[in-house]
Order: C-alpha cells, then structure tokens, then sequence
C-alpha cells in the first residue's frame, strides 16, 4: 500500500465532509438503462455486423428476462420482459478514449455468444446468477475502437429463469449498476429515522463499544474516510472514489454512498491514523464488525485479516505505526453474500423475508494504548445461594495467576468488597438481577507492579441471576430466573433500519427499543439471527431485559420439517463447519459476560441447519449456565433444553405430544399480523404483507392482535412456556411490526399493549 495521506489534507477533512458527501450522492443519481435494438424472431445473417438495417426490430432499455415466477433469474434487472426462447440484441455505445482494463461486463440465463463490430469475441454455455467481469483478450480489445463499436448477443433460453445484458467495461473504473440498469435490483428507500435525522461525521457512534471491558483511554474512528471500489483482482485502488461515513455499510443511507457492493467487487477504506508507537506500550486497532472477509494495513504493513461479519477482531498495530504519527490505515473488505458465509437475512436480491445485503465496516472501528502486560478478557461468574462473585482473567504478556492483582466490586461508585481474584468475592446484602430489579454491580480490575504501582486497570460489571427450569404442578417444564417461575414473553427482534440497515443510527435509538418494549410489557427480546454492537446488551442490563441470542444463519439448508419425525440436516463439509463452529463459539464467548442473554439458539427453521445432535451436545457443554434452543422452528431434534414451534398467524402447539415432555415448549414465532401505515413504507411499489393476509382497518388489526394474545394465554395454561411475536418493527417489505419502519409510528400504544399482555406476564 504506497498510497499517503498528508498532514495538510487531514486539516480539510472536516470541512470537505459533507460537500464530498453531497458530492457522492448527486453523482448516483442514476441515468436512464442502455437502449437496444431487439429480436425474438431469428434474423437474416450479418445480423451482428455493423451497418444491418435493423430498423424492424423493437427497442427496449436492458436487462432482458421473465418478471414472472419461475421465469425471473437471480441477480439481474429486469427492464424490458423476454419469455421466448431467444433472443438477439444490438447496441451502440461511445468510446471517448480507450479503456486501461477493458472487459465484458455479462450476465446470461442460459447460452450466450457476443460480437463486437460484428467479430465473435465470446461464447458461453449455461448460467450465472450475478454478473460476471470478462476481461477481453488481446484480439478482441484490438476490435475495440475509439468512437462509435456495436455490441450484438444472442442468448438462447432453455428452462428456469432467464436472462441478458452485457455491456464493455473499465475494470479500473468499475460502475454502479445503476448506471447501466438505472436499477442495481434493490430499494434506495427516503425513510429515515428520527436518530438518523441527526447523525453527523462528528456524532456517529462516539460510545464506548466495549462495555464489559473498559479502559479510560481510547480513540474512536468513526467519521469520513475516502473508499473506493475495485475487482476483486485489483491490488490498490486506482483513485479513490469519495468519503464514507463509518461505520455505516456502503449499502446504507447513512453511509453518503448507498452503492449495492457486487459478489465481483473489493471494497476499500483509508484513513489518516494519528498515533505514535510509546515505549512500554502497545496500540491495539479495534473493528467491532466488518462484513465480510477484511485485511488491513498500517502505512505499507499488512497488520492482520479476518474472516467472518460478524464478531469484533483486532490487531497490534505498534510494529507499523511512524514515530511522527502520521499514518494511514487501510481495510479491503469482500462480502459475496452467499455460500457458506454467515449472513442472516442478507441476501443479493432482497424481497419478502430477506433484506438488503451490508457490506464493509458496520460497526464502530477505535483503537486504544495498553501496557505491555494488559488484561484482554474477563470471564466473571455470579452464585445467587453464596452472593459471591468470581472474576477470572485473560493477560497478555504474563500469565493471570502470576502477577498481582486487585478486584473490586462496586455498588453506586463506592466498593463494597474486594479481593485478589483467586477466589470468590462475597458481596454484603446481594441483590439479584431481573427484568424487575435490573441491579447491577460494577468491577474493576487492576494489575499491580512493583510498589503496587498500577500498570493496567479495566472497569466491568455483573448482575447476580441464574438461569433454571423447574416443572409445574402438572409435570410440565417452566422457565425459572432465581429460583422463580417465568413466563418468556418478548418480541423477534431483527435490528434492522431503514438508514442504516444492520447498523443502529445511534445508542440511542437501541436505548429507545428496547425502553418502548420494556413499557409495553415485555420481558424478554429475541434477537434474531443478528449480533448486535455489545453496548445494545449493557442495555438490555441496565433496563431490564432477558435475550435470547441467535446464532447468524448462512450456507446449506435441508427441508423444513418442523415437528415431523425423522427430520434431516444439511450436508456441510469440514471446512464450512468449522467456520460456522468458531463463529458460534466466539460469540458465546464475547456476549458470555451480559447477564441478560439466557438462551443460545443455534439454528432457525432449519437455515444452515446440520450437525445438529452435535451442536447441541457441544452447545450444552460450552454453556451450562443458560438454555440451548437447538432449532427454533425446527427442525426438531431432541438436544437442548426447548422444544420451539412457529405457527401463524395465531399461536399453536401440540402440547399433548409425549416427544416434547423432556423439553420447556415454546411458540418461537407466531403474529405477524400486518398494518400498512402511509408515508412510512419501505417500497411502495411492491406488495407490503403481513401474515394471514392485512386487515381492512387498523381496529381490525388490533382485534388479531389481542386474538393471538388470547390463544397463547390458553396455550400458557396447557405448558407453554414461552412466545415469541413477530416483530418490534417493520422491515422493508415486512409490515408485520409493532411499529413502523422508521420508528416514527408506533401502531399500538405501549401502555395498552402492556395491558393487552397481562395474563402473559402474571404469576
């Protein structure tokens, strides 16, 4: 990386910000599709040379294909409908100047050949299911000419969906589709939360994002810095294409880019790194998320990679930083969004239940200065029957149990008990966490030198809770928090934004949901096959909340069974569980500390689903301090502590079933019910749906609601012990939320959806 970033321009960057912003999102504004001249009925010969009369053919804007189902192909736009089986295309197109890197830019569903001024220059059979990047060979970029050159194909259609467009491209200068297409195949939605409305380079996520683990000093990133997008072949960006606002996804509002990045792209970042190497210490880069697959250097120094976009990750920066501090950092990131990879609801071509794809740096990127000797983990553990709590610890440079230590247990800023760390700490008068009495204690742990000089100190927290389960007067399994019967009841949560799509706008928005849901009478939120930034689980903490904590979803699939005997998993080569395995466990591992989290689920409705005896053998083992819902929605598999059915629009279970005895019955999903509310939809020019069908008035929609209220309370009385509705919010086309997308229209008011849910929530 030979790219420098001087002094002089770091002075300009705030106050260039916003006019490159600005600068960025008029150059998008995308032209109208390529024009071409097209065919379904087969052409006189020549048809592909310059100077045919093809005067008779139709004209029509690119791509072509079916629009219908089953006939619409994967990855493309399609502007002009094509359901015979061929098809022949001519185009012309203008060269100012020749291009560096010159390539077929193509997408075809199935058989393709292209001419270029009338000389075949490529042949291809079957499909793709995105566009692909073709570099030409010598012999057809001698075809290319400055000036006027006509682009003619023929795509010969067999079955399934279909699907043309080519056109030649710079490689050196890749473009938005949209400026081919006048369409990428996603939605550029206006909506925009109140927190959004505000958000600045100056305010973005300035929070610490480590609560379980904090240090007083640090350096956030977040703002402005230059991308660029490349092939993925492209060893640095030849220019750079504007700012981004971190650490919002290219794909986003928030970002000032909204670019759709391509499976065929590389996304680039660089930045100005304002921080000078000290004796005795050491720099740690932090990136909380990065989606998918990052490298990253320091000056010209590749300091690490990372694969999964999930999860935090770092890298020791010392070695590569200048003694003046002037730096620069700079992050490749690829994200296909496909395969194997962990993704959730992520998807290329977004509709229905599946959303707008992120890309890059998500969540908040900071860098902080340690001791050589310095803690990097805390795992603390709580025993209610004792009120004692035990703080053991990760250093790197020595080993824990070998240097001196001080742990101190806080109440309201003042300790109240303290001790080396080798054993338990006993807390006077201990008070227990729960959605009803939040309480929480504050920790700090310092590492002593010589003269018990503090040489590294970290502030943490804990609540005292245990997670259990106890069977009622009839033999059934309930939950139990400290000993006493609880009713989960909280709704799916999918994080998902309008502006900033997987990132929050700001702290305080997460605040406000989880607040909002809390006044509404829930007591538990089921985070849905996301991972959120860690400040959003210290709320859960600090407000009262119980979480159960998907795992992110991604790869093969086998069919959804549900309840059915003899379910199947999904074949998943070694390698792929693997990743999948280390993802799970890392996660367990950072979200382990948060008090509210009181259930793993491994698997959603058999997405990614394999292994799955396996994983919950293992899952129970590396968390025997919370439940294992081993697949929510099944397919059920008898491991783990719950049994979970999704049934819509109202709840059902099967509760007499004899299988699920040895299992906590829960509706996992049920509701759904849909309000369309004006001025506040995703795409208004797609069908918005909720399930069951949407009712004629908002009263009606109330009406469901408290029905499917009504059914699960019945369904508590019978042994189930827990539900889960769909959903907080709306979600682009999903308008099944108790609130719209925005945030900005809450359809029910809390104090009467808490009233609504009592016999839920009663002992």
């Amino acid at each position: 990386m030979n790219d420098t970033y001087p002094r002089r321009r770091r002075r300009l960057a705030g106050c260039l910000g916003l006019l490159a912003l600005a600068a960025t999102a008029q150059a998008q504004q995308p032209p109208a599709a390529a024009q071409w001249k097209y065919t379904t009925d087969k052409p006189a010969a020549a048809w592909e040379a310059p100077g045919f009369d093809d005067a008779a053919w139709k004209s029509g804007p690119g791509g072509f294909g079916g629009k219908a189902d089953g006939k619409r192909a994967p990855g493309g736009v399609v502007n002009t409908e094509w359901t015979t089986g061929d098809i022949w295309l001519r185009r012309t197109f203008e060269l100012k100047e020749m291009p560096a890197k010159p390539a077929l830019f193509i997408h075809h569903d199935d058989d393709a050949e292209v001419f270029l001024n009338g000389k075949q220059i490529a042949k291809f059979s079957g499909y793709t299911q995105t566009y692909k990047i073709v570099p030409l060979e010598l012999s057809a970029r001698d075809t290319l000419k400055a000036g006027a050159n006509l682009l003619a194909v023929h795509c010969h259609q067999g079955t399934g969906g279909q699907y043309i467009d080519a056109h030649v491209i710079d490689t050196e200068a890749l473009p938005d589709l949209r400026n081919l297409l006048g369409s990428d195949g996603a939605v550029h939605s206006d909506l925009i939360t109140p927190w959004g409305e505000k958000v600045t380079a100056e305010n973005a996520w300035r929070e610490y994002p480590r609560p379980q683990l904090q240090r007083e000093q640090w350096t956030n990133l977040n703002g402005h810095w230059d991308y660029a997008i490349t092939t993925l072949d492209a060893a640095t960006p030849a220019k750079w294409a504007g700012k981004i606002l971190v650490p919002f996804p290219v794909e986003s509002k928030l970002s000032g880019v909204r670019r759709m990045l391509q499976p065929y792209e590389a996304l680039w970042y660089r930045r100005p790194l304002d921080l000078s190497p000290k004796e005795g210490k050491r720099t740690i880069l932090h990136f909380e998320a990065v989606d998918y697959r990052a490298k990253v250097w320091v000056n010209d120094k590749e300091v690490g990679t990372h694969v999964g976009g999930n999860l935090p990750f770092s890298f020791d920066v010392t070695d590569a930083l200048k003694k003046d501090g002037d730096n620069t950092l700079t992050v490749r990131v690829e994200d296909a969004t496909g395969g194997s990879q962990l993704r959730g609801k992520q998807v290329l071509n977004p509709g229905g239940i599946f959303y707008t794809r992120n890309s890059g740096i998500w969540q908040t990127v900071w860098a902080e200065e340690v001791s050589e000797r310095h803690i990097t983990g805390l795992k603390i553990s709580t025993d209610i029957a004792t009120g004692e709590i035990k703080v053991e610890g990760k250093l790197h440079g020595a080993d824990y149990a070998d240097v001196t230590r001080k742990i101190e247990v806080l109440e309201d800023g003042k300790v109240i008990a303290q001790g080396t760390g080798g054993d338990a700490i006993k807390i006077p008068n201990p008070k227990l966490w729960s959605p009803e009495s939040p309480h929480l204690y504050q920790i700090r742990v310092s590492i002593l030198g010589e003269g018990d000089r503090v040489t590294d100190q970290v502030t943490s927290y804990t609540g005292l809770r245990q997670v259990g389960k106890v069977k009622d007067k009839d033999g059934r399994w309930r939950f139990t928090l400290n000993g006493k019967v609880i009713f989960h009841w909280g709704p799916l949560d999918q994080g998902w934004w309008p502006d900033g799509l997987l990132t929050p706008p700001s702290d305080d928005a997460m605040v406000f949901e989880i607040q909002w849901l809390k006044d509404a009478g829930f007591n538990m939120i089921r985070k849905h096959i996301k991972v959120e930034p860690q400040r959003y689980y210290y709320h859960c903490d600090k407000i009262g909340m119980l979480v159960w904590q998907d795992q992110v979803s991604g790869g093969a699939s086998p069919p959804w069974t549900k309840f059915d005997l003899n379910p199947k998993d999904a074949e998943w080569s070694e390698e792929d569980h693997k990743q999948w395995l280390t993802e799970f466990d890392d996660m367990i591992t950072l979200l382990d500390p948060f008090p509210s989290i009181v259930v793993w689920t491994p698997f959603n409705e058999a997405w990614g689903q394999h292994r799955t005896m396996e994983v919950g053998e293992w899952s129970v083992k590396r968390d025997p301090s919370r439940h294992i819902n081993i697949a929510s929605g099944g397919n059920f598999w008898p491991v783990g502590h719950i049994a979970d059915l999704h049934h819509y629009p109202d709840p059902g279970y099967p509760t007499e079933d004899k299988r699920y005895d040895d299992f906590i019955k829960v509706v996992g999903e049920f509701g759904g019910h849909g309000w369309p509310v004006k001025d506040h939809l995703w795409n208004v020019s797609k069908e918005n749906w909720g399930y069951g069908g949407l009712p004629k008035s908002i009263e009606e929609y109330r009406q469901r609601y408290e029905k499917s209220i009504k059914v699960l309370t019945d369904l508590k009385a019978k042994g189930v012990a827990g539900g889960v509705y769909t959903q907080t919010a709306d979600v682009e086309e999903e308008i099944n939320g108790l609130m719209s997308y925005d945030r900005k229209v809450i359809k029910i008011p809390a104090e009467e959806l808490k009233k609504i849910h009592a016999p839920l929530t009663a002992e």
